[in-house]
């Protein structure tokens, strides 16, 4: 049995997020910054971050199964954000690659005219929509159709670029989910282990919490923020989350301040090897720099894999043959895959308009592949 941690970092009422391992007991922090041993993080836990509109919790992983090969370029539906439908982009599944007996990935976006269409479509309407509830009453309401639709188009819109199969929503873990916002919500605190001493406690939003990213943040917002991952810097869990070859179904809840995502415990079968964000292929500058502030650049490009020990990686980056340094981290263990590593821009920012190729070595089998960044404002 995998225990849960939970990392908060504060910000504003508005805004805050934690996140759980598999691997470790519960901890929060508040006011910014992360740490161990709490029950709970503030929603509004004073300055916070200044770069971000808060911090998120993710849910610990169960060992996600995974096996060599790619997903195929499975994109996922681009406007009603549920159940997939096959067609990626061209340059979609991950081959094997370099004589040397390494990997290379082409990633699933094909012209970057289609990745931008699709980017464009997909984010058309970010509505929060309404929500139903009441704190005063310990009633968690639901959020409106619109809110929970566009919260999973903009999660499938993430694994389209990763190349990665679609997901849908569950009732049943929305309803969950449900409570555990509400839990958030009436307690102004993030805690994947919520005591029963909380308001609005109940066991199903216990639950959920334990087994979701959860946020300070309104459902669909919190999606950007997941990716970005801002205050997780020993994890990117819940951008690992999102990026799992075990998700979905998934469940959305939220609230008007708070919202938990159903991650955890997962039945998909995506099978790649590994996971890259900023994915191979073509990839929005705005996905990687969206408008709260904090940038990939900033919390790390990360690397994730159930498979590949990426323990003693090396990993670099060249533009036109010009080495780009980076700075490589070990991240925590079993967040949505078990080995993880991010990599963070030194003295160099990403750019619309260039092709940043990565490579790392120091792994079995070693990984290949090329990220080609436009502009799609």
């Amino acid at each position: 049995m995998h225990g849960k941690a939970a990392w908060v970092l504060g910000s504003s009422l508005v805004w805050g997020f934690a996140c759980s391992s598999n691997s470790d007991a519960g901890s929060t922090s508040s006011g910014g910054g992360s740490a161990h041993g709490g029950a709970g993080g503030a929603l509004n836990a004073g300055a916070g971050a200044s770069n971000v509109a808060g911090s998120v919790g993710n849910g610990a992983s169960a060992g996600t199964a995974s096996s060599a090969g790619g997903a195929n370029g499975v994109a996922g539906a681009s406007s009603a954000g549920g159940s997939s439908s096959a067609g990626a982009n061209a340059g979609g599944a991950s081959s094997a690659g370099a004589s040397s007996g390494g990997t290379s990935a082409a990633g699933a976006g094909g012209a970057s005219t289609d990745v931008c269409t699709r980017w464009k479509a997909d984010r058309a309407d970010l509505s929060e929509g309404t929500w139903s509830g009441n704190v005063a009453a310990c009633d968690p309401g639901d959020l409106s159709a619109n809110a929970r639709t566009n919260a999973l188009r903009l999660v499938n819109l993430y694994r389209f670029l990763a190349d990665l199969p679609a997901v849908t929503n569950d009732p049943t873990l929305d309803a969950g989910d449900q409570a555990c916002a509400l839990m958030m919500r009436a307690n102004n605190m993030l805690s994947h282990t919520p005591p029963t001493t909380w308001t609005c406690y109940t066991q199903a939003g216990a639950d959920a919490a334990g087994s979701s990213n959860i946020s300070g943040g309104q459902a669909v917002s919190s999606v950007d923020a997941y990716m970005i991952d801002d205050g997780n810097e020993t994890t990117l869990g819940h951008r690992r989350w999102v990026l799992s070859n075990s998700l979905g179904p998934i469940g959305i809840g939220g609230t008007d301040k708070a919202s938990c995502m159903h991650t955890l415990d997962g039945t998909g079968k995506a099978g790649k090897a590994w996971m890259a964000w900023p994915a191979p292929g073509t990839i929005p500058l705005q996905a990687m720099i969206p408008a709260r502030g904090a940038s990939v650049d900033t919390t790390g490009w990360s690397i994730q894999s159930e498979k590949i020990d990426l323990t003693n990686a090396v990993v670099t980056v060249t533009v036109g043959g010009v080495a780009q340094p980076v700075t490589v981290t070990q991240l925590l263990q079993n967040y949505g895959a078990k080995y993880a590593l991010d990599f963070i821009p030194q003295g160099w920012k990403t750019e619309a308009g260039k092709t940043y190729s990565v490579a790392v070595t120091g792994v079995t089998p070693t990984i290949s592949y090329d990220v080609q960044i436009v502009d799609c404002q």
